[in-house]
């Protein structure tokens, strides 16, 4: 008998349907879970290399405790690092782990502390991680701070990026920056218009002929996103219902530019930490299906939100087919439930 080999769609629906099947989402869409629980107590019912991209943003390594759970930064390293075997067992083998970490101080002391750097450096050296690229994340609107080194002694400027680890279990992941490309300059679009002289450039770069136009510009690794959308529809919707947003998110165009870098339609993205779910949000856009895991459940109430007209109108338009739409309609009501 022949048994036939399971597709890599296959493998990730069955990998959704599994979890599911094991722990009861707190709510769920038509492409993804929102799971509320300890991300170690999720993992272990993931199965082998079935998802495509880990998106994530752990708590940070902060000397001051915030509400939503982080580590001190004495443990942070360990606790970590912790993850790391179940993080890389889980990837597909060409997948991609993406972290990102926001630098921190050391108590007392206008000094930074390395937890970020020594993060990556365990998990290159000891867990078997390659790092594709570092990017850096810009925000021009972050507040200045830390406030005593920056407003109240002016011997520091403000901490405006935050490191993100882009790491794979190979050396060739799956990646295409013709999936992000950005809108040409308008002095490359004045150069394109009149043309190119193929020559060598004083620094030994060679322009050749085939410069040429190509939808776009290659990005950089710098990565400049503003995170203050105040009047946003998470928030309006918190607003509403009385309840309290996560204080520490991340803007939606940070997990959409790496799904569409690093992943297809139908993969699988999977954020272990996940807040207010934003990077669910980017996975359920773009046609990914997503696991994300919270374990404060008050967050995942006002992260519901988040998928409120999506899902909407995924029903709306599963109601119209001419096949069985009345079928259809009474299964796809289900889909977006909570289980609290």
């Amino acid at each position: 008998m022949t048994l036939k080999r399971q597709t890599r769609r296959e493998v990730r629906d069955r990998a959704v349907v599994y979890v599911a099947s094991q722990i009861s989402p707190y709510f769920r869409t038509p492409y993804g879970e929102a799971l509320s629980a300890e991300a170690e107590k999720i993992l272990p019912f993931i199965p082998d290399e079935s998802v495509d991209l880990i998106f994530t943003s752990p708590p940070y390594a902060l000397h001051f405790k915030k509400e939503y759970g982080n580590v001190n930064q004495d443990r942070y390293v360990e606790w970590l690092l912790g993850y790391a075997a179940e993080f890389r067992r889980v990837l597909a083998r060409n997948g991609s782990l993406v972290l990102d970490l926001g630098g921190s101080w050391q108590p007392g002391n206008p000094v930074r502390s390395l937890c970020h750097f020594e993060v990556l450096i365990h998990l290159v050296r000891e867990h078997g991680f390659h790092l594709a690229q570092e990017f850096y994340w810009y925000n021009p609107a972050k507040l200045p701070s830390p406030a005593e080194w920056v407003t109240v002694r002016r011997i520091r400027v403000k901490d405006a990026i935050e490191c993100i680890w882009w790491l794979s279990k190979t050396a060739n992941p799956k990646a295409d920056n013709r999936k992000v490309l950005v809108e040409y300059s308008e002095d490359m679009k004045r150069l394109l218009k009149r043309g190119y002289r193929a020559k060598e450039r004083p620094s030994g770069h060679k322009i050749t002929h085939k410069f040429r136009e190509c939808g776009g510009s290659i990005p950089g690794n710098v990565l400049t996103m503003g995170n203050n959308d105040s009047n946003g529809y998470y928030l309006s919707r918190c607003k509403e219902t009385g309840i309290k947003p996560h204080p520490a998110r991340f803007p939606i165009q940070l997990p959409e530019f790496f799904i569409k870098f690093l992943t297809s339609p139908g993969d699988l993205v999977l954020d272990p930490f996940a807040g207010s779910c934003t990077t669910g949000e980017a996975a359920e856009r773009l046609g990914r299906r997503w696991i994300c895991i919270e374990v404060l459940s008050p967050y995942l109430d006002g992260a519901k939100f988040r998928f409120e007209n999506g899902a909407r109108r995924f029903l709306e338009a599963q109601a119209s087919s001419t096949v069985d739409s009345d079928k259809k309609q009474g299964e796809l009501s289900l889909t977006f439930s909570s289980n609290k």
